[in-house]
């Protein structure tokens, strides 16, 4: 410990120069968790003192029916939005890693485009084409003989809006970190397939698919951290009024718990089921993966 405490002191101008970062990082990361956690057994409004509550915050929680509906939500958007997306993703890059397409910096750009525009921008893109009165989604259905469809009156329609806005929006950045994992994999595997006369089919689901699965790994937990956090496509979308049906996601709701009502401590308890919610997510995920390795 002295030897230590002497090498630092040594470095000390180094220590020093770096030290914004760890400090900034104790104050704006670190300490909030921890406060969090506190916060999460008290009962406090943001001015006056707090009131220890224990599990209270937590029994009130599970007992709330707007939870649940909360969670219920949460997880069929992050189906329809994650599932389809990271599939198409998948395609996408297998696609643009053969050989006889050309120009693909390109479609790297292009595919990677969406991911760099403003959430909002997209948000009221998507609000106009899924408009019921002059949207362009509802002026296709009924240029082939469909009925009009009011996206925003139902729980499947508002719901499918969002999927579309994040399906759009992260499946070229999925696409390119499965291009990036694609090109790593040996062109000799490919030239031995095709000389043994594999399809195209064979050699994605007998090469591809399986020397990818670590990054396919990694997509599926980022989406899952994603997908559980979604606030901006249901908050930008319903503007001042309430969320659509099917929209009133958990970090919604906490929101609103939070900044709305000023109930930080049921709100910070929100805040750390939604973390083991994820953290239990993402051990399946890496189990499921791993024993289909085995």
């Amino acid at each position: 410990m002295g030897g230590l405490l002497k090498e630092i002191y040594k470095s000390r101008a180094l220590y020093l120069f770096i030290s914004p970062f760890y400090l900034l990082f104790l104050i704006f990361s670190v300490f909030p968790i921890f406060f969090s956690m506190y916060l999460s057994v008290q009962k406090w409004d943001g001015i006056g003192e707090m009131t220890y509550v224990g599990f209270g915050n937590f029994t009130y929680m599970f007992t709330d029916p707007t939870f649940w509906q909360a969670l219920v939500n949460n997880i069929a958007l992050w189906i329809l939005g994650n599932a389809p997306q990271l599939i198409c993703a998948l395609v996408v890059a297998f696609l643009i890693n053969m050989t006889i397409v050309k120009y693909k910096g390109f479609f790297r750009i292009a595919y990677f485009l969406p991911n760099i525009t403003s959430m909002v921008a997209v948000v009221i893109i998507f609000q106009s084409l899924f408009g019921s009165e002059y949207g362009l989604i509802n002026f296709l259905l009924q240029k082939i003989g469909l009925p009009r469809i009011d996206w925003f009156s139902s729980s499947f329609g508002s719901r499918t809006a969002i999927a579309a806005m994040i399906g759009w929006r992260y499946m070229g950045y999925n696409a390119i970190i499965y291009l990036a994992g694609l090109q790593r994999i040996p062109r000799d595997l490919y030239e031995a397939a095709v000389i043994d006369g594999a399809t195209t089919a064979q050699t994605f689901f007998r090469i591809s698919l399986p020397l990818l699965k670590p990054i396919i790994l990694f997509t599926v937990m980022m989406s899952t951290i994603g997908g559980f956090q979604i606030f901006t496509e249901p908050q930008v979308l319903a503007g001042t009024q309430s969320p659509y049906p099917g929209t009133d996601t958990i970090v919604l709701y906490m929101f609103r718990e939070g900044f709305n009502y000023q109930h930080y401590g049921y709100a910070a308890a929100v805040s750390w089921v939604l973390f083991v919610i994820i953290g239990l997510l993402s051990i399946i995920n890496w189990k499921f993966f791993n024993r289909s390795d085995d």
